[in-house]
């Protein structure tokens, strides 16, 4: 039986775009009455036919407002939705926190009823066809209070962070920001500039490529117009990083040039190294700091066959912490990397072997 949800009343939701539509998919889900707003009618008429709500009407009195417009017009929608709505809490999802809340704070706008929120959730698509229920369920959300912000209205905002699915997550604006330019800003702008390098690549290059690249170029594929705001909003604290991240490609650089040179190896393998140790510090499954090992599988490209793997896997008493799948361009197979607890490995490798599976990593001969 599904629970009651946590948010009560009519949450009004401004913006139909892939958040706003979303946040209105998962509470429309839970039962709860959405009134989606947008300056686009194409764009609200299209959210409403997909059920992300409905539309709104003159005698809305929502409890809770959330606000899912472009960082570049936020502060001026929450100013019109505080004063619009009296008796709401008003929230925003936008990417950037600090930039909003000094143009609020500049305009005198009393924050009393105002709590800046960003679930760290996304999609490379946009809009509200885009827009899925489950878009939040086991991701961040963070949420920005302050000395005036009151126990009953933040805990409207965590309640609906929680309705959806998401893991509430306090910060004040500055850290919220200083973090995502670290995770979420610049990790955009690198993606960006190494799926750039692929325009002008040979097409011989390009058929080369595996699931490596494009896992690092997965984000490549965003809204160029959005990012603009987005990094205009957090523009220093992104070139913060940048900076650095430039001396470290110069360093790396200047060793490969002379790579016979005194120390330049050590350099390279330093480099490498350090990844290694930022990439154990990323949380993993339940946000847990746990590694796995991994098996790879050659699955045939042909119907069942993953259906197939998992369910053995069950039988063998084998819990898949995470998958991934590649697939070689013109192959009859695809490799499923299959993640799981290291005194798993060998237990999965033979028994998927004797079970006829190929396994293409196998250290178990």
């Amino acid at each position: 039986m599904a629970l009651a949800p946590r948010v009560r009343g009519t949450v009004r939701v401004v913006g139909a775009g892939l958040l706003g539509a979303s946040v209105g998919h998962a509470l429309t889900a839970l039962g709860v009455d959405v009134a989606l707003d947008d300056t686009s009618p194409a764009q609200l008429r299209l959210a409403v036919d997909y059920g992300a709500g409905r539309l709104p009407r003159p005698d809305d009195a929502p409890s809770l407002v959330v606000v899912a417009v472009p960082p570049d017009v936020t502060a001026d929608v929450i100013e019109r939705e505080l004063a619009a709505h009296p008796g709401a809490v008003v929230t925003d999802v936008a990417s950037v926190k600090l930039e909003p809340l000094r143009a609020l704070q500049a305009r005198g706008v009393d924050l009393s009823r105002y709590i800046g929120s960003h679930p760290l959730a996304g999609r490379e698509r946009g809009g509200a066809i885009s827009a899925r229920a489950d878009i939040f369920i086991g991701r961040p959300w963070v949420v920005c209070r302050d000395g005036e912000t009151t126990a009953a209205d933040l805990a409207l905002v965590e309640a609906l962070a929680l309705d959806l699915g998401a893991t509430p997550i306090e910060m004040t604006p500055e850290e919220h920001d200083r973090s995502v330019a670290v995770v979420s800003h610049v990790p955009q702008l690198v993606a960006s500039l190494l799926a750039g390098r692929f325009v002008d690549a040979p097409d011989g290059s390009l058929r080369l490529a595996g699931q490596g690249v494009r896992d690092t170029t997965r984000i490549a594929a965003s809204a160029p117009e959005l990012w603009v705001q987005i990094l205009g909003a957090n523009a220093a604290l992104v070139v913060d990083v940048l900076d650095d991240l430039a001396g470290d490609l110069s360093r790396v650089a200047e060793a490969l040039r002379h790579p016979d040179a005194p120390g330049a190896r050590r350099a390279v393998a330093d480099t490498i190294r350090r990844g290694n140790d930022g990439v154990e510090r990323l949380p993993g499954k339940h946000g847990q700091n746990r590694r796995f090992e991994n098996i790879v599988v050659m699955v045939d490209d042909t119907p069942g066959q993953l259906g197939r793997l998992f369910g053995e896997l069950g039988e063998l008493s084998v819990n898949v912490e995470d998958l991934r799948l590649e697939h070689s361009p013109g192959a009859p197979f695809g490799l499923a990397e299959i993640s799981v607890v290291p005194d798993a490995v060998h237990r999965a490798s033979e028994g998927l072997q004797a079970r006829g599976w190929r396994i293409a990593n196998n250290t178990h001969d």
